[in-house]
């Protein structure tokens, strides 16, 4: 390595070489540095970091963390972990050791963090902070599984804020076709949310539905892909999970109705999405329709639980209803157990009929 000044520019610069992943050996050059201090101080990092040595600035290791990731995970997952880091981490740990942060410098962390407020001066959501401190986590448990780091600090020090368990909001039948009939104005907002009613998927899969993907003689929809638009680009990727892979039986009406629908579109392609909107028109049109109907307000995810809850009232099975919208394992489907306050009164009603019936048969 060589540490030299330019003398056409006055400023310092770093030449240094390495080894690629083959073996290979190349040079690097980085300037523009002002003081021959900070030029050393970068050779040391660099040295660190290629050494792979966990004495290395927390910083540098974040560079590590995010190449070794980003081919493993979806794109907006990727955008959402790299937010978190450069807003909420890196700028109380990016200039330390990463082998000398303590428990207690988390919790520091963890106690400037617990001040900050939303934009709007109301505190972020206890599940958002836990979201924080698992990013942090993550980051070090990836040092102590890959690169020798001897503890998760992070892990030590507790995790802040918790999980929530958030209302699920849906509607009943009547409160969805009261909303229905206010957007049937516009076609291509009346079915969408007829789809997304009538059989549970996420917006991001019906927003990547092309006319491939039903068969209207078997009355199927397949499930396969999500939409995201990420940094003005549309994109598609693989669903959320992979039992997010799945074939759905449609009712017969809404396999005519879709299949009245697409026939509409003049000369669409196989593989072109037949909702060529955003996840903001639908928001909109969500807020627009409940306020016409005069029922209460809840978002587009909302229809998502409300098939599902009406699944539950019909009585079909925790794994059926599961499989056909695509949840990961059988106890997320339980959650959703609740939505229905009648069945609560039912059981008690039946209760007490077996209860009457007993008593009867002991005085006979």
């Amino acid at each position: 390595m060589a540490v030299i000044k330019n003398n056409k520019t006055g400023m310092w610069e770093v030449r240094t070489y390495y080894k690629d992943l083959t073996g290979a050996r190349k040079q690097k050059t980085k300037r523009g540095f002002e003081k021959k201090s900070e030029a050393l101080e970068w050779e040391r990092n660099f040295k660190l970091k290629e050494n792979q040595s966990i004495s290395m600035n927390f910083k540098d290791f974040v560079e590590i963390y995010m190449q070794d990731i980003e081919p493993r995970i979806k794109k907006n997952t990727f955008l959402t972990k790299k937010h978190i880091i450069e807003t909420k981490i890196l700028p109380y740990f990016e200039k330390r050791k990463l082998d000398e942060i303590k428990p207690a410098d988390v919790i520091r962390w963890q106690n400037e963090i617990m001040k900050l407020k939303k934009d709007e001066g109301t505190p972020f959501s206890k599940c958002y902070l836990k979201t924080i401190h698992n990013q942090l986590s993550a980051i070090l448990n990836h040092a102590v599984n890959m690169y020798g780091l001897k503890d998760n600090v992070a892990r030590k020090a507790g995790t802040m804020g918790r999980e929530e368990n958030k209302e699920m909001e849906f509607w009943t039948q009547d409160e969805f076709q009261a909303f229905l009939e206010c957007v049937a104005d516009k076609p291509i907002s009346y079915y969408a949310f007829e789809i997304l009613y009538w059989t549970g998927i996420r917006l991001g899969e019906l927003l990547a539905l092309t006319p491939d993907d039903f068969d209207f003689e078997k009355k199927t929809l397949k499930i396969n892909k999500s939409y995201q638009r990420l940094e003005g680009e549309d994109i598609i990727t693989d669903p959320k999970t992979p039992k997010s892979n799945r074939t759905i039986v449609m009712p017969d009406f809404l396999a005519e109705e879709i299949d009245d629908f697409i026939n509409r579109f003049y000369g669409i392609k196989s593989g072109e999405r037949i909702f060529p909107i955003s996840k903001s028109y639908l928001h909109y049109e969500m807020a627009r329709g409940s306020k016409l109907a005069g029922v209460k307000k809840i978002r587009v995810h909302g229809l998502r639980h409300s098939h599902i809850s009406l699944l539950i009232n019909m009585g079909f099975t925790a794994l059926a209803i599961g499989e056909r919208v695509g949840h990961e394992a059988v106890d997320i489907t339980y959650r959703y157990a609740h939505l229905f306050p009648t069945v609560q009164t039912d059981m008690a009603a039946k209760l007490n009929v077996e209860r009457e019936a007993l008593i009867n048969v002991r005085e006979e």
